[in-house]
């Protein structure tokens, strides 16, 4: 449930982060969470239940643009809304950027180019750009190839792209809650270490992937089973006799950047990636199939060398919440090649029919798929916008989540500078700037 404030509240809110009061009253305030069991604050049981009592929250932070969830489309989201000189914060709940596409492996970046054509650009493709002037950064970046970039290198550049950009980023935190003004997001609520503080904002971004904020917001969207997967690397792949590689088990042929190292998947049947009972059985089943795949491989002649570096901190989760939006992606525009007015990215895949390249799309991107219905000041972007089903496969790809999150970056910081909601953004002015920034549109 949102946690709902009235104008004054908020103007308290507001005096708490320093515009009305010293930071020594912040300070103490801090001190209050810190000290919750003494002030009546914690969880209690009452008649049965657990009870959690009403309390004053410190402001952690008051910014033009909130993002929330820093995978591919929260940091495209930031430097684009920054880029476009808005005052950003983005919060991340692990201690580093780039979310699936680092914390969960997913190394093989598809869905950019449609035949020759490469449709994401823009702050996504000066990813790569940065990633290609890196040694073993990036491999397969040739025509009619699919590249794969290395998850410690990305991690890297990542955080070199956001913080000279200058970003307000906040690690470690887990948006738990939105804060509302009516059906208006005015911000949102975190924990972490520090203890429960709020963010104050002009335009939110959900990139959490799976809708949190949104949902917290009372937006209309439906909540979706998926496969999941555990991804893992393997090294020591160059130590193998090279009479054993043109026989080479399927697991251990993915090409990776650096010499010796290959990754796969354990997968999963559908689950309900939002059931934290269904997500620690996966993680404890997967590892233990992981575990045994690799002792059997160890246990052929000649790959007895081959060791797991490292398995995903994050387990791979295709969909779960999906937002019903003011525009929804369907397979039939994409069949169709559909054109939108609103366009704000254009997405495309080219795959493979035996030895013959198979080109699908390009399918483009409204704007409206970005907006929920009723909800103000918020906008999203990445796996959990509006599509229909048969889109999935296609949507969550991590080149749609950079244009989509570029997309609702520059819209997010339009609406803040001309104080408008950003459903009523005028896409004209945004598409100009998604140019500017390299964006293809079509």
């Amino acid at each position: 449930m949102a946690t709902r404030f009235t104008r004054r509240d908020l103007v308290r809110l507001a005096a708490a982060s320093g515009m009305g009061v010293s930071l020594g009253g912040l300070a103490a305030s801090q001190r209050a969470v810190a000290g919750a069991t003494v002030d009546g604050t914690s969880a209690r049981i009452v008649a049965g239940k657990v009870i959690q009592p009403e309390r004053e929250l410190p402001v952690l932070n008051q910014t033009d643009v909130l993002v929330v969830g820093g995978g591919p489309a929260g940091v495209s989201a930031a430097i684009a809304a920054r880029r476009t000189g808005a005052k950003v914060a983005l919060v991340e709940r692990y201690g580093h950027l780039g979310g699936l596409w680092t914390g969960g492996f997913v190394v093989l970046v598809i869905g950019h180019r449609v035949g020759d054509l490469q449709v994401s650009r823009g702050i996504g493709e000066e990813m790569m750009q940065r990633l290609e002037r890196l040694d073993r950064g990036i491999c397969r970046r040739g025509p009619g190839e699919d590249p794969v970039v290395d998850v410690e290198s990305l991690k890297y550049v990542l955080v070199d792209m956001i913080t000279e950009a200058q970003v307000d980023v906040f690690m470690h935190c887990w948006g738990v809650d939105a804060i509302m003004d009516g059906n208006a997001v005015r911000g949102a609520v975190f924990e972490s270490k520090s203890g429960r503080q709020a963010i104050l904002a002009k335009v939110v971004i959900d990139t959490t992937g799976d809708g949190d904020l949104y949902a917290a917001a009372g937006a209309e969207h439906e909540n979706r089973p998926c496969r999941a997967s555990l991804l893992y690397r393997v090294g020591n792949l160059d130590k193998l006799p090279p009479s054993l590689k043109p026989d080479m088990p399927k697991h251990l042929r993915n090409a990776y950047p650096v010499e010796g190292v290959t990754w796969n998947a354990i997968h999963s049947p559908e689950i309900d990636g939002l059931d934290v009972k269904e997500l620690s059985n996966l993680e404890l089943k997967a590892r233990k199939a992981l575990w045994k795949r690799m002792q059997e491989t160890r246990q052929t002649p000649g790959y007895e060398s081959l060791y797991v570096i490292d398995t995903a901190p994050q387990l791979g989760i295709r969909v779960t919440r999906v937002l019903n939006g003011e525009a929804t992606i369907t397979a039939e525009d994409h069949r169709t090649g559909r054109k939108f007015p609103d366009v704000v990215a254009v997405g495309g895949v080219t795959g493979r029919d035996g030895a013959k390249l198979v080109a699908t799309g390009p399918w483009q991107v409204p704007y409206g798929a970005l907006v929920p219905r009723k909800l103000e000041n918020l906008l999203t972007a990445g796996r959990c916008i509006s599509f229909e089903k048969k889109m999935a496969d296609l949507v969550r790809l991590i080149p749609n989540c950079w244009t989509t999150g570029q997309a609702a970056g520059v819209a997010a910081a339009v609406a803040a500078q001309e104080q408008c909601a950003p459903r009523n953004v005028n896409i004209s002015k945004v598409q100009a700037i998604l140019r500017q920034q390299g964006a293809y549109l079509g």
